[in-house]
C-alpha cells in the first residue's frame, strides 16, 4: 500500500505539476483535461481546458491533482503540507531553494534537533510543503 496526495488547483495544476517535475526530476504520467472526457458536455466551456488528472512520478512516488470545478470551488491547501523526505543535505537544499522560488519561507532550511536540515514553505501555487534530511549521507 502507498499513501498518495492528490492537490486541488484553481486552474494551476498544468503549471504547477510541470514545474513540480521540473524541480523534483519527475516524469508528469497523465495530464487530462475535462474537455477530454466522454462526459464533457456536462462541463461548462471555460472548465473545459482546465485538468481533471495529473500524475507525476518521482521514483516510486506519485503525486496527483486537479483543477477545480463549479460545484466545488477551490478553498486553498488547508491543514496539511506535503512532506518530502531526502537522503542528503545537499538534495534538501537543493529541492527547498527550486520548489521555494516565488513562494513563501515559513522555516528556513537549517539544523534542526532531529534533522540534519528542516524547512517549510508555501510553493508559488499555494502549496504548503516541508523538506526533512535526516542525516546527511
Amino acid at each position: 500500500m502507498k499513501i498518495n496526495a492528490y492537490l486541488a488547483f484553481e486552474d494551476q495544476c498544468e503549471a504547477a505539476f510541470r514545474f513540480y517535475a521540473e524541480c523534483l526530476g519527475g516524469t508528469i504520467e497523465a495530464l487530462s483535461r475535462f474537455g477530454d472526457t466522454p462526459a464533457c458536455s456536462h462541463v461548462p466551456e471555460s472548465h473545459r481546458d482546465r485538468i481533471m488528472h495529473a500524475r507525476l512520478i518521482v521514483g516510486d512516488q506519485a503525486l496527483m491533482g486537479s483543477d477545480s470545478m463549479p460545484e466545488h470551488p477551490y478553498d486553498g491547501v488547508k491543514g496539511c503540507s506535503i512532506a518530502l523526505n531526502v537522503d542528503s543535505v545537499a538534495e534538501a537544499e537543493r529541492v527547498f531553494n527550486a520548489l521555494s522560488e516565488g513562494g513563501h519561507i515559513v522555516m528556513p532550511l537549517d539544523k534542526t534537533f532531529w534533522a540534519a536540515r528542516f524547512g517549510m514553505f508555501v510553493d508559488r501555487f499555494g502549496v504548503p510543503w516541508m523538506v526533512n534530511c535526516e542525516h546527511d549521507t
